[in-house]
């Protein structure tokens, strides 16, 4: 018996903290733009919801996931708290996996030797039709999870 799927961007609005006068980046792969762009949007709609001011949110543009990692490590010394959103879809090669591996294991080493936290916006999905399910479909928008997980750490006291 499948379990039937909810809507996972559903969160307690009462219980996000309040952005204003944070900052936020929000590093965004091109690759597969019509789903990384679509999580960016309710990446940045989320924190200006919770009083991130335009000027506080720093969106960087990199080429591929892998490329998270190195824009990420750059503005952990200028945000509160990095967003790292990409998309990988599985092909016909092991690329996949070595792709998602390595932006996995660089963004949480980041995160265990940081002192800003970086919040993981990778998508991780075997076909397209997933991955727009995650970006604003049936699904919720995972870039606006991501805005609240970095919204409750920027606020963790250091």
């Amino acid at each position: 018996m499948a379990s039937e799927q909810h809507n996972l961007s559903s969160f307690d609005v009462a219980g996000v903290p309040s952005g204003k006068g944070k900052r936020f980046a929000v590093i965004v792969s091109e690759w597969n733009s019509d789903v990384t762009g679509a999580l960016c949007e309710g990446c940045c709609e989320t924190l200006k919801k919770h009083g991130v001011d335009d000027n506080d949110i720093i969106v960087v543009s990199v080429p591929g996931s892998y490329e998270l990692i190195f824009a990420s490590a750059v503005m952990m010394q200028k945000a509160d708290a990095v967003i790292a959103i990409g998309c990988v879809i599985r092909g016909d090669t092991p690329h996949f996996d070595y792709i998602c591996q390595g932006v996995t294991n660089g963004l949480a080493e980041l995160n265990a030797k940081g002192e800003t936290p970086v919040i993981f916006g990778l998508l991780t999905c075997d076909t397209q039709l997933q991955a727009e399910e995650r970006a604003g479909g049936r699904l919720g928008n995972k870039g606006s999870e991501c805005a609240v997980a970095a919204l409750k750490m920027a606020n963790i006291e250091k």
